[in-house]
């Protein structure tokens, strides 16, 4: 019984780990081979900055969800902000008229199918869901 146990923590473990250090891939169309920093990154991400950095090429984000795990996770790492505090700030931005938050989709599989279509979006995924119809900018 103490060696079943044990396995199954193991395999909680494991699972719950790996979700925890899951990698975040940035992804924008394949034949885009920009790289971006993270604070270019940011700025992308919460409409401060309208171009790719490196080409001035116009930009356009692609979001997960509010209610994803992978969005609350990117809020987190790259913008800095948890999820009431992404909420806040783009409710202030459609208030006052000064933007409007990115379109969002419901998963990886949706963020890589647009990404793959329009060389002006970036978006985010999970790494290990990277294919070759996209080109990883950053990971996180």
């Amino acid at each position: 019984m103490n060696k079943f146990l044990g396995c199954l923590m193991l395999i909680v473990f494991s699972i719950f780990s790996s979700y925890l250090y899951s990698e975040i891939a940035i992804i924008v169309h394949k034949e885009n081979k920009v790289s971006i920093n993270s604070g270019d990154l940011k700025k992308i991400f919460l409409s401060k900055r309208n171009t790719f950095p490196e080409s001035n090429e116009v930009v356009v984000v692609i979001n997960h969800k509010r209610d994803s795990e992978l969005r609350t996770k990117f809020d987190e790492i790259v913008l800095g902000k948890n999820p009431s505090q992404s909420v806040a700030y783009w409710s202030k931005l459609v208030f006052s008229g000064k933007g409007n938050p990115p379109k969002e989709v419901d998963t990886d599989a949706d963020v890589i199918s647009l990404v793959a279509k329009n060389p002006s979006l970036i978006g985010y995924i999970e790494l290990i869901n990277v294919t070759d119809d996209v080109h990883v900018a950053a990971v996180f």
